[in-house]
């Protein structure tokens, strides 16, 4: 993959943040039991994998190939919290999201070109930047993390961002001494690959949460994915 193609990539991986669908895919599954849900993703999934495989789709001068491998992420990761009985609202969401832009027809091209928009203000999250999903009991960055860091680099200036903040958390398997340990060592994962993307390293706060915010609630001692996570927070905007 290309410098350019991997920077676009990483944009489109953190705007999805922020980006509302043109259908309601999510909320509408969201009534569905997990069964059902399951093999609406499991499509998705499968119909993502076959188009980034695709030797014809790969070496096409279009975004296809791009939003297909952005799907076959997501909707990868809403089948793994499904799984666990877990319904996901944002792996859904981005899942259908990149599966729409996946999928949809291309634009007539217009007889007088047109210059390329700005990049709008929604595509710069404005609390959290984003969330990194870690394994049970691992400090590895998932294999997405370079893209969103990326994008954070890329954009800080055009968005604003002056401070962030890299918050680490676990789910509630361990005890609490061990997972405020962990926490924290996550969040200097993130922290070191966003000082090496070039984020100066005074503007980055690190800190670690262990098994205190939970994003979904459970008994003690359960290993939840949803759980195991950094958040990126932008806690210093400046003016766009």
């Amino acid at each position: 993959m290309g410098h350019q193609k991997a920077k676009w990539m990483a944009g489109a991986v953190v705007a999805l943040a922020c980006v509302q669908p043109g259908n309601v895919f999510a909320q509408a599954l969201a009534d569905l039991p997990v069964r059902e849900l399951r093999g609406e993703v499991q499509k998705r999934y499968d119909a993502a994998l076959a188009a980034a495989t695709d030797t014809s789709v790969v070496s096409a001068n279009s975004n296809v190939y791009t939003w297909a491998s952005e799907a076959k992420v997501q909707c990868g990761i809403a089948l793994g919290f499904l799984k666990s009985g877990i319904k996901d609202g944002e792996s859904l969401r981005r899942c259908d999201f990149a599966y729409g832009m996946m999928t949809r027809r291309p634009s007539p091209t217009p007889d007088v070109p047109i210059a390329p928009p700005l990049p709008p203000a929604d595509n710069c999250p404005p609390e959290v930047a984003s969330t990194f999903f870690f394994d049970w009991d691992s400090i590895v960055a998932p294999a997405d993390a370079g893209q969103s860091v990326a994008f954070m680099s890329d954009n800080r200036a055009r968005c604003g961002w002056t401070a962030f903040t890299v918050v680490g958390h676990t789910d509630r398997s361990g005890s609490d001494a061990y997972n405020d340990k962990l926490s924290v060592a996550r969040a200097r994962v993130i922290a070191d690959m966003m000082g090496a993307a070039g984020i100066p390293a005074d503007t980055i706060a690190v800190s670690g949460r262990g098994e205190k915010d939970l994003r979904v609630e459970t008994l003690d001692g359960e290993r939840t994915p949803a759980n195991r996570r950094v958040e990126v927070r932008v806690n210093g905007m400046g003016e766009r």
